[in-house]
């Protein structure tokens, strides 16, 4: 192919420098193609490259970057109609259906570089050769959904290079980590991909299914070391879990303390794993890590049984305790807003977070959070699915639900609508949500102490998570 010929898109990864194309690019390279890289995140859409792409590919690992992706797929479609665009990643392969029926050729998801690779080598082919027809893939090509036919997740054990960032953004572009009022730059990287467990509302479970790759040692040190000459003095772990493979990750912290002693990191983690892996954590904060992101999602035990998280209220607690005793500040990630969740759930848990003096800790945009069921989320597969389940919205991307309660419909409408012009005060963006949660619940909070001494805003990264 001619230099030019395949343009590669991110959409959006939380703030990162788009580790969604660095491998794929790393790889594509490898096999002596010529990529150009673009991060729609921070980069202007790419006129002229798309005007002579061949190949386009879009990658969408989370439902943000999916609903940029497709407005990019149609503006691709008006400017170079004859382009393949091929969609890659979690939320490519839960929306293929979509993506094939309107917008894309392809569809490809799992280990996505083996796969990506191969696809673009037969399309040189056939360009070589004069046939222009690129709608129909050989089957043998694995991993390759398109019109008519959907191939099963590539999870073949990937041989992962280190990945290229030559050509993406510097991260001056991206989030930064601030601490005690300083700002540095982050870089990103993982140890893992795919994930062991199975909580029904998350999409790495449909598309991997329990299943869950090491990135080799020297691949993670060798990302780490190019993201810190390019000025990174903090990474982020993003894995689904980090501590899938603790021997892995433990190896891979210790030689980054020896090497880089002053780099902190972040890593993410379910709480089953912080009380499993308690003795590891104040090992962990020696090499580093400067707060955990744990999904607690709700304190509800029947909703936190429905999601299969495998842990309880009670279990969030000692979390608790054992990251406060390991001097490791928490960031839970929550999902209050489900077709299952009561006025009193939401109003018990303003009040666990407030008891707890874990207000600094939660983004406000956590507490917004309705829950996302997309096309083959594990959800649908529940025996009660057929009660809560609405119509499938196909160009949002996820199944319609509303709870039986309109008032807690409401709640989460006028909270959204809060958080989106929210001030930089967190004490009184969860005032106001707790004004809006009590007042339609009909009841007055418990008294409870002024919280105004307040404890120092713990160490985070300046974009907030969410999907």
């Amino acid at each position: 192919m001619a230099q030019g010929d395949i343009l590669l898109l991110a959409c959006y990864e939380l703030g990162h420098q788009p580790l969604s194309l660095a491998w794929p690019a790393s790889h594509l390279r490898q096999q002596g193609f010529s990529i150009e890289t673009v991060d729609l995140a921070v980069q202007p859409f790419p006129q002229t490259a798309t005007a002579r792409a061949r190949f386009v590919g879009i990658a969408v690992p989370m439902h943000t970057a999916l609903r940029i992706g497709v407005r990019a797929a149609q503006e691709i479609r008006a400017v170079n109609p004859a382009a393949h665009i091929c969609f890659f990643g979690l939320y490519a392969w839960l929306n293929a259906d979509y993506l094939l029926d309107n917008v894309a050729d392809s569809v490809i998801a799992g280990e996505v570089e083996e796969p990506l690779g191969r696809l673009i080598e037969y399309l040189a082919g056939q360009w070589a050769s004069g046939n222009h027809e690129t709608k129909v893939i050989p089957d043998d090509i694995l991993g390759i959904s398109i019109a008519g036919r959907r191939a099963t997740p590539y999870l073949h054990r990937p041989a992962l290079p280190i990945p290229e960032r030559d050509g993406l953004p510097d991260l001056s572009h991206y989030a930064r980590y601030l601490a005690r009022g300083e700002y540095r730059l982050a870089g990103y990287v993982e140890a893992s991909r795919g994930c062991l467990h199975s909580c029904q509302h998350c999409p790495v479970v449909p598309v991997y299914n329990g299943r869950f790759f090491i990135v080799p040692f020297e691949t993670v040190m060798a990302d780490i070391r190019n993201q810190v000459a390019a000025g990174a003095r903090h990474i982020t772990f993003g894995d689904p879990d980090f501590l899938n493979g603790p021997g892995h990750v433990m190896k891979i912290t210790r030689a980054l303390h020896t090497e880089f002693p002053d780099l902190t990191f972040d890593f993410t983690t379910k709480v089953e794993h912080i009380l499993q892996f308690r003795h590891l954590l104040p090992e962990l904060r020696a090499l580093g890590a400067s707060f955990v992101i744990s999904a607690f999602e709700h304190v509800n035990n029947q909703i936190l049984g429905r999601l299969k998280k495998g842990h309880s209220r009670a279990d969030m607690d000692e979390a608790l305790t054992i990251l406060n005793d390991a001097g490791l500040p928490v960031q839970p990630t929550w999902l209050p807003f489900t077709p299952w969740t009561t006025l009193e759930d939401y109003v018990d848990l303003l009040a666990w977070i407030r008891a707890r003096d874990l207000i600094v800790n939660v983004p406000a945009v956590q507490l917004s959070i309705r829950l996302l069921v997309p096309p083959n989320s594990a959800l649908l597969t529940a025996p009660d699915a057929p009660e809560w389940q609405g119509e499938l919205n196909p160009t949002n991307f996820t199944y319609d639900w509303r709870n039986p309660d309109p008032c807690v419909n409401e709640i989460q409408q006028r909270i959204a609508k809060l958080v989106e012009r929210a001030d930089s005060d967190p004490y009184h963006t969860f005032a106001q949500i707790e004004t809006i949660a009590y007042g339609l619940a009909g009841c007055r909070p418990q008294p409870y102490p002024a919280l105004r001494h307040i404890k120092p805003e713990p160490p985070r990264l300046t974009e907030d998570w969410f999907c």
